[in-house]
């Protein structure tokens, strides 16, 4: 059993030591969060209080099981919102406690980065694998060795395509998340128009790094161009139009560093055949789109590599993942104290097992 309360979603699920999903249940807080523009710690914690116990028994009884069936529970120990944490573990390890259960603390994008694990069965991704994590808060190209070992070998700078994305959504009036762009972007009738006075976006020459900033700049220092300018509102075709440039610069830059990353790997004799692609940005269709193009050229001596997308249910936050990112714990009899608090800043080349019987 396992639960993520990282963020907004509360979530509970049960899975099998042989990866079969019995239960996955999210609760969501996007009516309590939209007229905040963004997650309002205070009501999302108090969100999260009376949504696990909830989540909990929600989960039992869609896997038809009891409390006595379970065998470990699973938490998100980190990164993310420490209140919000503080709700999944409490939950985690109060259950734990009582019934004599024993627990696991997970990193968020190690849960995010092994999903495939699951959902690419019965051909998963081969240690190692690449692993692409895009999401809100994260934009990061891991090396994937083991399990439980990661190595970045790209990072943003700055600010992630994530928030680049969630931040757009706000300035065209669409809602605050990037979820809710995309649903505009592929459902509106509209024809796309890009507006006459909007300038080319510029791209940062990085190898193994991002930096989007600049596309976050650049859209906000228009939208309040034409603020001041007194112009009238966006068209549905408009905004179409500048959501679609966006996509294309963002897709550009966001696939850049593939080519140096796997000739440094080449370098070092490592070979990989697998890209994973994860995290709550993952479930956007377009970016998946560039992504697979990219990571199939064949890029430094080597051939194109198989691309893995966990549905977009299982791209976004869910506790299915915590599950899998912590099997290899349980397995191994690599179990966490129950004082074990929450890390906010927890990186994930910190993921190594710390204890093994």
């Amino acid at each position: 059993m396992a639960f993520e309360t990282s963020a907004d979603d509360t979530c509970a699920a049960v899975v099998t030591s042989d990866m079969k999903i019995l239960s996955n249940v999210v609760i969501k807080q996007t009516e309590i969060h939209a007229q905040f523009g963004g997650i309002q710690p205070t009501n999302a914690v108090l969100a999260h209080q009376r949504n696990a116990p909830v989540a909990a028994k929600r989960a039992l009884v869609e896997a038809g099981l009891t409390i006595k069936d379970i065998d470990g529970i699973a938490f998100t120990k980190g990164p993310g919102m420490g209140v919000c944490l503080g709700v999944g573990s409490q939950t985690a390890k109060a259950i734990a406690a009582i019934h004599d259960i024993p627990v696991v603390g997970v990193h968020h994008m190690q849960g995010h980065a092994l999903t495939a694990l699951l959902t690419s069965q019965p051909n998963p991704p081969q240690f190692p694998f690449l692993a692409l994590l895009v999401s809100g808060g994260h934009n990061m190209l891991v090396l994937v060795k083991a399990a439980d070992e990661f190595e970045i070998v790209a990072n943003t700078l700055d600010t992630t395509v994530g928030r680049v994305l969630d931040k757009l959504t706000r300035e065209l009036g669409l809602g605050y998340t990037g979820q809710q762009l995309e649903q505009f972007y592929t459902t509106c009738k509209a024809t796309p128009v890009v507006p006459e006075d909007f300038g080319p976006f510029g791209q940062p020459m990085l190898k193994r790094a991002w930096s989007f900033s600049a596309h976050h700049s650049h859209m906000e220092r228009y939208m309040h161009k034409r603020q001041a300018n007194g112009q009238p509102d966006l068209t549905d075709g408009e905004r179409l139009g500048l959501i679609d440039r966006l996509m294309q610069a963002v897709g550009e830059h966001l696939t850049r560093p593939f080519r140096d990353v796997l000739m440094d790997l080449v370098a070092r004799n490592i070979k990989v055949n697998d890209l994973v692609v994860g995290g709550g940005v993952a479930s956007n269709l377009y970016l998946r789109r560039r992504i697979e193009q990219a990571a199939r050229d064949r890029t430094a001596g080597q051939p194109g590599m198989r691309v893995h997308y966990p549905p977009p249910a299982l791209c976004t936050d869910n506790a299915v993942m915590i599950a899998v990112a912590s099997m290899h714990r349980f397995l191994k009899g690599d179990f966490d104290d129950l004082s074990c608090a929450p890390n906010t800043k927890w990186s994930i080349e910190d993921c190594k097992l710390t204890r093994v019987p």
